[in-house]
């Protein structure tokens, strides 16, 4: 069986993969149009990605392309729709890189209250300002609203409350064993961005959460509040944010992800919230510890190994 990896992985996966009797191409560099003539040249079975986009063109370049696998936890990137038209399956790794993501949610929290990025790049310049960064309201007793308790959400409000913070959640399905804690409350969408002093994302990427955090939701937050989206970029209505940021509508926010995002995993990024002072942003790196990875890593052999020996897509999502 031919596997085709159009991303980075870890090595020991493919070396399993090929002690199974796979035929692995691995070539980190395939993106858009070589990607499309990969497909057409080597006619994989399978093909693994993990940030590289695959589109419509990609799914009808050859009739043997069977699963489509994401080494991640999201399948946004992937065009399912056209995969499912094709008969091709989407299948992903959900849920074994939350922690990872939950730890850095939680560090650009701690980055925010006490402005660590500044004060590394002040220093490096030679300069000490103990009075200025001597300001923080810290976190114990502040009030983090949690925006989609899922998974992610759930290990967030955890480090949160270990913190001594207060928490208000929103999402569509009760958190049941948070409801019984004395220190937790589900709200409404408006209660939560009203009270809480920080506010972060963690919904999935569908038609309804597109935007959900625009001009009129981000104007009810407070204006020492901070927000922080680790989830998916197109969650937060960037113009607005960057509005809301220059205004001062809100004190500061941070993301690891946004609406237009570098092709490449090394290349230059020209996004607008680049330049504000009061915005931490980093590279789309929260799924990218060498734990999540390798658990990651593990569940795609097991996957493709599935689909080898008996034909069972393993979640898939189509």
């Amino acid at each position: 069986m031919k596997v085709l990896i159009a991303d980075k992985f870890e090595s020991f996966g493919i070396d399993e993969m090929k002690k199974m009797g796979c035929e692995v191409t691995s070539n980190p560099e395939l993106k858009d149009a070589a990607l499309t003539a990969a497909l057409k040249e080597l006619k994989p079975a399978v093909l693994i990605v993990r940030s590289t986009k695959v589109n419509s063109e990609m799914i009808g370049a050859t009739d043997t392309l069977k699963v489509i696998l994401r080494a991640g936890s999201g399948v946004n990137t992937i065009d399912v729709k056209a995969a499912t038209a094709k008969g091709v399956k989407v299948a992903n790794c959900p849920g074994l890189n939350s922690t990872a993501v939950a730890e850095l949610t939680m560090g650009l929290m701690l980055a925010l209250d006490r402005r660590i990025p500044d004060n590394v790049t002040e220093l490096r310049s030679g300069s000490w300002n103990k009075k200025e960064y001597g300001k923080a309201r810290g976190l114990k007793g502040r009030t983090l609203g949690v925006l989609g308790m899922g998974q992610i959400g759930r290990l967030v409000a955890r480090r949160a409350l270990a913190f001594e913070m207060s928490i208000l959640y929103h999402d569509v399905i009760a958190a049941e064993e948070f409801d019984r804690m004395l220190n937790v409350k589900r709200v409404s969408l408006d209660e939560l961005l009203k009270k809480a002093d920080i506010v972060t994302l963690h919904v999935p990427a569908l038609p309804e959460t597109k935007n959900m955090m625009n001009e009129q939701r981000i104007g009810l937050m407070q204006k020492h509040a901070f927000l922080i989206n680790t989830c998916r970029g197109d969650v937060v209505d960037e113009p607005a944010l960057i509005k809301a940021l220059k205004e001062k509508k809100i004190a500061a926010a941070a993301a690891d992800v946004y609406a237009a995002e570098p092709a490449n995993a090394k290349d230059t990024y020209t996004g607008a919230l680049r330049d504000l002072p009061n915005f931490y942003g980093t590279h789309h790196i929260g799924a990218s510890t060498d734990e999540a990875q390798t658990a990651v890593a593990w569940e795609t052999v097991r996957i493709v190994r599935e689909f080898k020996n008996g034909g069972k897509v393993l979640n898939a999502v189509n």
